[in-house]
């Protein structure tokens, strides 16, 4: 009876320990070939630090609004109308940080290290320059932006501050996401994973401190967040500057990579042209459906504000899958390998909507006390949680389609998602949101069930247009 036990229990502690060496392997970091061997293990190493980092990111986007919800409706409805122009911004580092992932990335595979440094100092130049071009119109047209967003002239002057400090000093946002694209692309996402856990756990740190002036820090109420947060993104991108510029990495920078290649930078661009472009449609999209949410009142504005913090708590870290997937699509088919390359989507598509599908049910039965953790306006957190009811109807296909999109953009080829993302956002979703919540008289519920129909159904193209398997021949 002993000996059975014993013989019944070896393989699972075997496992647990296989398990849990995989584990620290993902988190410290090491060199590692992803073009052979287990495509489970190398999921599981990639998207261990990219679940990791994203978790991160979302958890400071929880935290961050917990603290701004303390101040008032009116500080919250502010974040919500900026953040909702600032995804501008975000959509231009992650398209970056997709072009950028996707050149590293079949450079490393090719056994190119050269020229994927070469890649990385060039990212480093169109954030420089990118950065001053958003800057300049941002500082002088802060004020503008907001009232033309929110509909109460009070709340619109109240957060100017915070949204001229978040334009200006937008380098550290570019920079954070487009040299973890970087780190992504060369397969060392350990180093991705801590740049941003430096740089939000910074922000997590200083944001109650800056807001209300813990100790010797003056009290700066909404301001502080934007401090806060430019502090900790900062301090994240000289993290990881020392890492690219320090030797025996895979991707290391010298100082002749940091002058112009107009023939890399030029390949870069129009390589980001797709993945910026299908962000910035995305993005537009969400300005628009903001402006409808504005128009029916601030509160609804503010419990859809606060469901997006939550949901993104879920998505980024799916992102993670989806960056792990795209790192494998890049390597494996500069490595010449496309069917290892189609199999790596499929079984990061497959653990992404078992995630998903799990978050989608707790969100239909907890939405308002989750809602309830950030206000206790009834009518906020009335709104909030039928906006997470409804759009978490359609988690599944979330977490089928961002991987498989995001394998697409990791093959090169970001045409063919820029253009899904145009037919279902701008074709579908702003129309469709327009005419139930305003037309139909639906309100806040129609605008919901406009963003569920078209993810949905830009999911299911994209597994349609990834299965016809043209991205296999797209070259970088």
């Amino acid at each position: 009876m002993i000996m059975k036990t014993e013989t019944t229990h070896l393989p699972t502690e075997s496992r647990l320990k296989r398990w849990g060496s995989l584990l620290k392997q993902a988190i410290l970091g090491s060199e590692q070939d992803y073009t052979h061997g287990s495509i489970d293990k190398a999921i599981v190493l990639l998207a261990i630090p990219m679940i990791l980092e994203m978790a991160m990111e979302s958890l400071f986007a929880v935290v961050d609004m917990f603290f701004v919800a303390q101040i008032s409706v009116a500080a919250v409805a502010t974040v919500g109308a900026t953040e909702s122009v600032l995804t501008l911004i975000y959509s231009l580092g992650i398209g970056l940080s997709s072009a950028a992932t996707a050149m590293v990335a079949r450079r490393v595979g090719e056994g190119k290290r050269k020229a994927a440094s070469f890649a990385a100092g060039q990212t480093i130049i169109i954030a420089l320059v990118l950065s001053v071009l958003i800057a300049v119109p941002g500082y002088f047209y802060a004020d503008d932006i907001l009232h033309l967003m929110i509909k109460d002239p009070a709340v619109a002057e109240y957060g100017a501050p915070f949204t001229r400090l978040m334009f200006v000093a937008n380098l550290p946002i570019l920079l954070l996401w487009m040299l973890n694209g970087v780190f992504r692309g060369a397969g060392d996402a350990s180093t991705a994973m801590r740049a941003l856990w430096i740089a939000n756990g910074v922000n997590i740190l200083l944001v109650p401190i800056f807001i209300f002036g813990w100790g010797p820090f003056p009290e700066m109420g909404l301001l502080g967040a934007a401090v806060a947060t430019t502090t900790g993104r900062s301090i994240g991108v000289f993290y990881q500057l020392w890492h690219l510029f320090g030797p025996g990495k895979i991707i290391h920078i010298r100082r002749a990579y940091l002058r112009v290649q107009t023939e890399i930078i030029t390949r870069l661009l129009k390589l980001a042209a797709g993945g910026t472009g299908q962000y910035l449609i995305s993005s537009a999209s969400w300005i628009f459906l903001m402006y409808i949410l504005g128009q029916i009142g601030k509160d609804v504005q503010a419990g859809y504000t606060i469901a997006i913090r939550i949901m993104i708590f879920s998505i980024l870290p799916c992102w993670g899958m989806a960056n792990a997937a795209s790192t494998l699509v890049g390597q494996n088919l500069g490595a010449g390998f496309p069917d290892r390359a189609e199999k790596s989507a499929w079984r990061a598509a497959f653990f992404n909507v078992v995630f998903m599908g799990v978050i989608g049910l707790c969100y239909a039965f907890f939405s308002p006390s989750l809602i309830g953790l950030f206000t206790d306006e009834p009518a906020v957190i009335n709104a909030g949680a039928l906006a997470l009811r409804i759009m978490a109807s359609g988690y599944i296909f979330y977490g089928s389609g961002m991987v498989i999109a995001q394998s697409i953009n990791g093959a090169g080829d970001t045409r063919t998602p820029t253009i899904l993302n145009f037919i279902f956002f701008w074709l579908v979703e702003i129309p469709l949101a327009a005419f139930l919540a305003l037309w139909l008289d639906w309100g806040q519920t129609g605008v919901y069930w406009s963003i569920v129909i078209a993810e949905s159904g830009m999911a299911l193209a994209a597994i349609w247009v990834f299965r016809k398997g043209k991205w296999k021949t797209t070259r970088i």
